[in-house]
């Protein structure tokens, strides 16, 4: 017990003296995890709209599809994106593999589904009143479509916050991509929060790896926190 206490105060130091090697590793998880979830954003939100607002044969077999994809595990992600970036694969010339770019792409393949599924949830969720009245308004398609999202703009929020905190605490994926590599170039090292709490903790590095820990649930923290405020408002 009293090694455990002492690791994490240890691993606190390490954090209030901004140890270099930790807040590289933390810099380098938000920057892939932001990447990931602002694509995953831009695709995510727009392909909710479309499924939502068009009747087609087979769109709720769609939707089902989308929502069993939220279980959907890291390593079968990093797997399908390993096969598609390998030197085999139909992007090998690309030489992808083992970078950060790599890591975005899984990282975005695996919260796509999550958050496209949240966007058609928060758009079914607007009461069937408010979307008769803004028809019967004489709304056209385009103030439609934006009175839907004002309306569903904080469950919209937190579908984008749902999809940030699973790429950055997924680790699966990061590791078979990414290969949890450490050069002396920031931008072509592949270790972030995950992988390292992983390889750190196999090594012995019991302080090194609850630092990293404390970091994560420190961000998963403050992005519910901030979350809640926009809520609020």
């Amino acid at each position: 017990m009293n090694e455990i206490i002492e690791a994490f105060f240890q691993a606190v130091e390490l954090i209030v003296t901004l140890d270099p090697a930790v807040m590289e590793i933390a810099a380098r998880s938000l920057i892939i995890s932001l990447s990931a979830t602002f694509i995953a954003t831009a695709i995510a939100i727009p392909l909710g709209f479309l499924i939502y607002v068009h009747e087609f044969t087979g769109k709720k077999m769609l939707i089902n599809l989308i929502q069993t994809l939220y279980a959907l595990p890291t390593v079968i992600v990093g797997l399908f994106v390993f096969v598609f970036i390998s030197r085999a694969g139909p992007l090998g010339f690309l030489g992808l593999l083992f970078t950060p770019t790599a890591m975005v792409i899984a990282q975005t393949v695996l919260i796509l589904p999550i958050m496209t599924g949240l966007t058609i949830s928060a758009l079914s969720g607007i009461d069937a009143t408010i979307r008769d009245t803004i028809r019967s308004l004489g709304a056209n398609t385009r103030q439609y479509l934006a009175l839907l999202v004002r309306e569903a703009r904080f469950a919209i929020l937190a579908a984008v916050v749902v999809g940030f905190s699973r790429a950055i605490a997924e680790v699966g994926a990061a590791i078979m991509i990414g290969g949890n590599t450490r050069t002396s170039a920031f931008w072509t090292s592949t270790r972030v929060l995950t992988t390292a709490i992983s390889l750190e903790t196999s090594m012995g590095n019991i302080e090194f790896s609850m630092a990293l820990g404390l970091i994560l649930l420190a961000i998963a923290l403050v992005v519910n926190l901030v979350l809640m405020t926009v809520q609020q408002r």
